[in-house]
């Protein structure tokens, strides 16, 4: 009997998809960590970014999409990171203009590798199961609620584009 319950669980955890049991966490901007296994349930945008580049008034858009969206369920969660050159020089430096310039309350983590062998072990994954890696800042993914990656945007990809905005959109149930 044992061994059926075993042979049971084993085949229903290999007949989930991989995605579904990714866990990554990322140390907060604000303090503390930001979990993963928080957003279990909900879709998540994913975004590399950076103080100094000409992408960067996308933050507007994204606070924009997390307030018309967060109530049913999106997450935005801001990845600032320097491996393009163009980021401030401190967590404490990147949250002061966040918020002095954009008035972001979005999820942020503290500036971190998105590319190359120091990456997050998120981006490591992305490139690993869904062959894409940011090319530039401002790249967005889109995970749906079980953790797949459901699209991928490049820099140019503005948040509010019907793309990005249908794809949550449909996520979220057709909610708007």
């Amino acid at each position: 009997m044992l061994r059926l319950t075993l042979a049971l669980c084993l085949a229903l955890l290999t007949a989930l998809p991989a995605t579904a049991r990714e866990r990554f966490t990322f140390p907060s901007i604000d303090g503390g960590t930001i979990d993963s296994a928080e957003w279990q349930g909900h879709p998540v945008l994913v975004v590399n970014t950076a103080s100094r580049c000409a992408f960067t008034r996308q933050y507007d858009a994204l606070q924009d999409l997390y307030d018309r969206y967060r109530d049913q369920g999106l997450v935005v969660l801001a990845v600032p990171s320097n491996d393009f050159r163009q980021e401030l020089d401190s967590d404490a430096a990147v949250k002061d203009f966040c918020a002095v310039n954009f008035d972001l309350d979005l999820p942020m983590t503290t500036i971190t590798h998105v590319t190359g062998p120091e990456a997050h072990p998120f981006y490591r994954w992305l490139d690993e199961t869904a062959d894409f890696a940011p090319s530039w800042n401002f790249n967005k993914v889109l995970l749906g609620s079980d953790g797949e990656v459901i699209a991928t945007w490049g820099s140019a990809a503005r948040p509010l584009s019907s793309s990005i905005v249908d794809a949550i959109e449909a996520q979220l149930g057709g909610t708007g």
